[in-house]
């Protein structure tokens, strides 16, 4: 028996408690994204339970004698490295980027700033703090459209694209009910472009098409509400430059297992947006879409994903 069957024969026979559901704003998608990831781990032969993640996460991992977690929570207290750092207390290992990759890549902020040391290209962008004095920020943009996101949010959750002053104003409003923290940044008219990573290897790249224009949470989740090319109408050179810099830009955050980085490509530059270090794995999700243009398909992904848990603690 080869190395890598022994190890997921060894897998197999071990308690994984897959967390899900969890305490942000994206609890209805980590619910979903636990079942599938439950269902395919015993349609693999695991020994598979499904956690609620709440405020008793230590008491709920004692008591079903957690061997690895299997992570499907999205936002805070889940992807930001909070989880992680509670897991390697407790000396049980788990799926998908650690406790520093994880809190650096949930801020967009400072994602950001690594990508541009790292000199990957990302939209021209300005910070804001609540408290702060809002008239320098006003100076500082004057030029629109602009995007106005939380910078610590996923699922375009408190997202607006704004064409002036005034709607600055409200989309800073509506950031802020979700962050003290708000990312305005350029707005890049062109296509939206995701390549995810599984293991350091590039996936097939998909490119988004919003029914709506807009990829905002209801194209996200609702079946048929976009479309997606797969893999995406690229041209080699640009199509290749794209996965280089996705594996570049996840080895520059210290992720692992899989992510998903996404840009905005225009004509013949792209500009990287954000690093997802917990893709969903819905119905509708961009990670087993392409993993399946790979040939990998659903149940054997999420095995591949387990296999990488523990090898970065």
């Amino acid at each position: 028996m080869g190395d890598e069957m022994m190890k997921r024969t060894e897998l197999k026979n071990q308690k994984i408690a897959v967390l899900m559901g969890g305490l942000s704003a994206e609890r209805e998608i980590s619910l979903k994204t636990g079942q599938a990831v439950f269902s395919a781990l015993l349609e693999n032969g695991c020994d598979a339970v499904t956690i609620d993640t709440g405020h008793d996460l230590p008491a709920q991992l004692r008591e079903v004698e957690a061997a690895v977690a299997f992570i499907c929570l999205h936002g805070r207290y889940g992807e930001d490295g909070t989880v992680q750092g509670l897991l390697e207390m407790m000396q049980i290992p788990y799926t998908g980027s650690g406790v520093m990759s994880s809190s650096m890549v949930m801020d967009k902020v400072i994602t950001k700033q690594i990508l541009l040391y790292h000199e990957i290209s990302t939209p021209g962008f300005v910070a804001y703090c609540a408290g702060d004095d809002r008239s320098e920020l006003y100076k500082r943009c004057r030029h629109f459209p602009l995007v106005v996101k939380p910078a610590r949010e996923g699922s375009t959750i408190g997202i607006s694209i704004v064409h002036d002053r005034a709607e600055l104003e409200a989309g800073l409003e509506e950031a802020l009910k979700h962050d003290d923290l708000v990312l305005i940044e350029d707005y890049i008219q062109g296509d939206e472009i995701t390549v995810s990573i599984l293991n350091n290897e590039s996936l097939p790249i998909i490119q988004i098409v919003p029914k709506s224009g807009f990829y905002d949470y209801e194209s996200k989740y609702t079946p048929g509400h976009t479309e997606y090319l797969l893999p995406a109408p690229l041209e080699a050179v640009l199509y290749n430059r794209l996965q280089e810099t996705s594996v570049a830009a996840c080895k520059a955050l210290a992720c692992r297992g899989a992510a998903r980085v996404d840009f905005m490509v225009r004509e013949r530059e792209f500009f990287c947006l954000e690093v997802n270090t917990i893709p969903g794995m819905t119905a509708t999700s961009l990670l087993p879409k392409a993993a399946a243009e790979a040939g990998i398909s659903f149940n054997e992904l999420v095995m591949q994903i387990l296999e990488d848990a523990g090898l970065n603690k």
